[in-house]
């Protein structure tokens, strides 16, 4: 039997609770979209020292060290049941699968195009659970926009468009996984999140630690890493698992619509990837589609 909180820590897990409550989901959310792709654009910047899955590794680690420690992970593998574990560890897997094949996306791509394309996904299965006109139309603007992207830089990157749609099946799962890790409050959630970073450490080591492994004699270069982890996975995950647990998933999947607007935002600022006139109308075809799709259970508009 594990002992009682104590009362000074009771006291800051409500205030805690307290903090959190009053600030409002699309907050968070709006934090989340801004570093989603700020961390990335760092990684990017990364490349020219490390390969793509050595950063990768590197922002896992850090993500799993962090969360490890402050939510005390090694804690829910002895009181959580068969099912509680299976969900923790099959997003675990997928949080390994995704960060590798976005970094090696955008090792190959712009920000903005490997963005765009992420959404192919949460539409698709939109359309599918509920088959309107809206939705039909939502996925061919978007199917337009990606057919856009591709017939503009596919001849010249082959791989890095099949990681960019490995990344978009796996962004889908993120969600669905993310919503069932969300349902039980933030602070649990959290903390479910914190053990799945442990697996998604345990899944990248075999093919990233050895890609990793210079930045360990570079302390500035190491220190950059982490700097990746935290603002990649760290903020964005907590503030995702906070509006997720308040917002429907109806509502969150409508505001990814802000994602790929964000990506291409920041590709140009922090990287100066200036999208060309046919990007952008891609882009812009995505965004509309994300933004018109609406999933079973919302209200039409």
């Amino acid at each position: 039997m594990e002992p009682l909180p104590s009362p000074p820590r009771i006291a800051v897990a409500g205030l805690a609770s307290l903090v959190t409550d009053r600030v409002p989901p699309l907050g968070y959310f709006m934090v989340s979209a801004v570093f989603h792709y700020l961390g990335p654009s760092f990684a990017v910047l990364l490349f020219a020292k490390l390969d793509p899955l050595g950063v990768a590794w590197l922002r896992i680690a850090t993500a799993a060290l962090v969360f490890g420690l402050s939510r005390r992970a090694w804690l829910f593998w002895r009181r959580a049941d068969a099912r509680q574990i299976r969900l923790v560890v099959a997003l675990g897997l997928v949080l390994a699968a995704m960060n590798a094949v976005f970094y090696l996306a955008i090792a190959r791509l712009p920000l903005g195009t490997v963005g765009a394309i992420e959404f192919i996904g949460p539409i698709l299965l939109a359309a599918i659970g509920l088959r309107s006109r809206r939705n039909l139309l939502a996925l061919a603007l978007a199917l337009s926009g990606v057919a856009l992207l591709t017939h503009v830089r596919l001849a010249g990157e082959p791989w890095g468009y099949l990681f960019a749609f490995g990344n978009a099946a796996l962004f889908l799962l993120y969600i669905l996984l993310g919503h069932r890790i969300a349902a039980a409050g933030g602070a649990a959630g959290i903390e479910r999140l914190a053990a799945a970073m442990m697996v998604a450490l345990l899944a990248i080591t075999p093919v990233g630690l050895g890609a990793a492994w210079p930045a360990f004699s570079d302390p500035l270069l190491l220190l950059a890493g982490a700097g990746v982890g935290i603002a990649s996975s760290v903020v964005p995950y907590i503030c995702d698992q906070l509006a997720m647990a308040r917002l429907a998933r109806a509502h969150f999947s409508l505001l990814l619509s802000l994602l790929p607007a964000m990506a291409v935002l920041i590709g140009v600022v922090v990287l100066r990837q200036l999208p060309s006139a046919a990007e952008m109308q891609g882009i812009a075809l995505v965004i509309a589609g994300v933004a018109l799709h609406r999933e079973a259970g919302q209200a039409r508009a």
